[in-house]
């Protein structure tokens, strides 16, 4: 099951308690977060993907982490949501992925995530109203993500060609709204730092 090639496309948001945008993005880990350590939800629209023969299409995801202060240096806290829709083999899928054990993109989180609060299967969705991303776990996640508006009229402020992991181009936003309360947690990180990404990852 290791060796299975995998896929997965569509879009992720990000959410987290910077105060103002990730120093993580641009130091590549290399820097603290502004509060000297993370807290982080993000959110994923899988919009086509696969494992092996598996098909991961039309599934949405959630992820929360706590990192305690250099994200290079790992120590991570973890914990997934995988979309109520999703079979047991797309949900088995789902957890090598993001693991790391399935290799590619996703692979240095099998050496930087110490501690994972485990997998809970949720309803999950992800919509787009205008610019606004709102991702919405009931009674778990409440998400409403909006882009910083660029120079140029009916864009956005971005940083491309990055070697940040997640994608190499980032569209800087804000939280308008960020709750989330589950695993003993209950963050609040409206106002603050979020990014969203085209999500592109694949792998062995």
């Amino acid at each position: 099951m290791t060796d299975q090639r995998w896929a997965l496309k569509g879009e992720l948001v990000l959410s987290c308690n910077c105060t103002v945008f990730c120093p993580c993005v641009l130091s590549l880990g290399n820097h603290p977060p502004t509060e000297g350590y993370c807290q982080t939800w993000a959110g994923f629209r899988i919009d086509s993907g696969h494992f092996g023969d598996v098909d991961l299409s039309g599934i949405n995801l959630g992820l929360i982490m706590e990192i305690p202060g250099y994200m290079s240096r790992g120590n991570w806290t973890a914990g997934l949501f995988v979309d109520e829709r999703a079979s047991i083999y797309a949900e088995k899928a789902i957890g090598r992925i993001f693991s790391g054990k399935a290799g590619g993109t996703t692979s240095l989180l099998s050496i930087l995530v110490g501690n994972f609060l485990g997998m809970q299967r949720a309803p999950i969705t992800y919509e787009v109203r205008d610019a606004t991303r709102l991702f919405q776990i009931p009674k778990i996640i409440e998400g409403a993500i909006t882009p910083v508006p660029g120079k140029e009229k009916d864009d956005h402020t971005k940083i491309v060609n990055s070697q940040y992991w997640i994608a190499p181009e980032i569209i800087v936003a804000k939280s308008e709204k960020s709750r989330m309360r589950a695993f003993g947690r209950n963050w609040n990180f409206a106002g603050r730092s979020a990014e969203i990404c085209k999500l592109d990852w694949r792998g062995p």
